[in-house]
C-alpha cells in the first residue's frame, strides 16, 4: 500500500483489484461508472465500502461535473409504498428537466451501501435513499459520496429524512381497536432492525394497548413480502385465539385475509384485521381491510422539492414528518 504525507497506509486501485481478482482497468472502469458485470459490481462495491477507498480525481470529479440525474435507492421492486413515492418522485423530477435512476436491493443493507457509491460513480447530482436500516457503514457511505443524500421512510441523526409519524400510527390503531372491546390481540410485526416499522410503530400500538388493563399481547415476526408472510400466517392462524390481529404492513393483512379464506374463518366474526399503509388493493379485497393510510404522494414532492434545494446550496429541515389517517373499513368490529 502507498501512503499519504502523514505516513497513514493508503488504499490504491492496484489494492481493490487484487482483493477483487480482477484487472486494474476494470476498477477504473467501476469506478468511472463504466461497463461491469453485475456480479463484479457488487463485489467492487462492497470491498469499496469496506476499504473507504475515495480517490481524490473521484471525489474532485463529482463535485466538478453535475448532472441532471437523481439516484433512487428502492428496497425491493415489489414494494408497493415505494412505488407510490416513486411514481410522485418521477412526476416532480421530469418537470425539473431531472432524469430518475432505480437501484433495487432486495432488503440487503450490504447491497444499499454499495448502491450509494455505485451510484455516486454514475455521476448522479444527489440520492434519495429507501434504506432498509441506517447502519455506520450507510454513514460513512454518505459522508463518502460528497453529495447530497436524503433517507424516506427512515432517520438518523444528523441525516436528511423524510418519515412517516409511525408511532402516531400504531397508537391510532392501537386505540381504535381497544375502543372496540377487543383485548386479546396478536400483534404481526417485522424485523426489529427495522427502526420506523419494527420498532416506532411497533411501540405506538403498545402504547396505546396498555391504556386498557385487562388486554394481553402476543408478538409474532413476519416477513414483509407477500408470499412468505402467507406461508407463515397458514401455520398461525388455526391456534390462534386473538379476538383482533393487527398486522404491521398492508401487506401482511393482506396475507392474513388470504389464509384466513383458505382455513375458512370469517373476519372480522372470527377476528378483526387491521394493517398499515393504506394500500389501493385494501379497498378492494372482502372485506375491505382496516389501515392507517400514509401520504406517499406528498413523500415524493417533499423529497424532489428538498433534494433540489440542497442541490441550489439552500438549507432544508433534517426531519420532516408526514401525518397519516386512520381509514375504518369492513375488517373490524365492536367484539362484546
Amino acid at each position: 500500500m502507498e501512503r499519504n504525507q502523514t505516513g497513514e497506509e493508503m488504499v490504491t486501485i492496484n489494492d481493490i483489484a487484487k482483493q477483487a481478482g480482477v484487472a486494474k482497468s476494470t476498477v477504473s472502469r467501476y469506478l468511472n461508472g463504466g461497463s461491469v458485470s453485475q456480479k463484479t459490481k457488487e463485489k467492487l462495491g462492497l470491498i469499496v465500502a469496506e476499504t473507504g477507498y475515495i480517490p481524490n480525481t473521484f471525489a474532485q470529479s463529482l463535485k466538478a461535473k453535475k448532472t441532471a440525474i437523481i439516484g433512487t435507492i428502492i428496497p425491493r421492486l415489489d414494494s408497493y409504498s415505494a412505488n407510490e413515492v416513486l411514481i410522485s418522485i418521477d412526476e416532480g423530477l421530469r418537470k425539473k428537466n431531472f432524469q430518475l435512476l432505480i437501484t433495487n436491493t432486495n432488503q440487503n443493507s450490504e447491497r444499499e451501501i454499495e448502491s450509494i457509491y455505485s451510484l455516486a460513480s454514475q455521476k448522479v447530482a444527489g440520492i434519495l435513499l429507501f434504506a432498509t436500516v441506517i447502519t455506520e457503514a450507510h454513514k460513512k457511505a454518505i459522508a463518502d459520496v460528497g453529495i447530497p443524500v436524503i433517507l424516506l421512510g427512515q432517520q438518523a441523526e444528523d441525516l436528511y429524512s423524510i418519515v412517516h409519524d409511525e408511532y402516531d400510527a400504531g397508537f391510532k390503531i392501537g386505540k381504535y381497536a381497544t375502543h372496540l372491546g377487543h383485548k386479546n390481540f396478536l400483534y404481526l410485526n417485522v424485523f426489529e432492525a427495522d427502526v420506523a416499522v419494527g420498532q416506532l410503530r411497533k411501540k405506538g400500538v403498545l402504547d396505546a394497548l396498555k391504556e386498557t388493563k385487562d388486554s394481553t399481547v402476543k408478538m409474532i415476526e413476519i416477513s414483509f413480502t407477500f408470499e412468505k408472510a402467507y406461508q407463515q400466517v397458514l401455520e398461525v392462524l388455526p391456534s390462534v385465539k386473538a379476538s383482533y390481529i393487527i398486522c404491521a404492513t398492508d401487506n401482511i393483512a393482506l396475507a392474513v385475509l388470504k389464509a384466513a379464506h383458505q382455513l375458512k374463518l370469517e373476519i372480522p366474526d372470527v377476528f378483526s384485521l387491521s394493517g398499515f399503509g393504506g394500500y389501493q388493493i385494501t379497498t378492494v379485497v372482502s372485506p375491505t381491510i382496516t389501515t392507517v393510510k400514509y401520504a406517499y404522494q406528498e413523500l415524493g414532492q417533499i423529497a424532489v422539492k428538498n433534494l433540489l434545494l440542497l442541490l441550489e446550496g439552500s438549507t432544508i429541515p433534517k426531519k420532516t414528518v408526514l401525518k397519516n389517517k386512520l381509514i375504518k373499513n369492513e375488517s373490524t368490529k365492536k367484539w362484546n
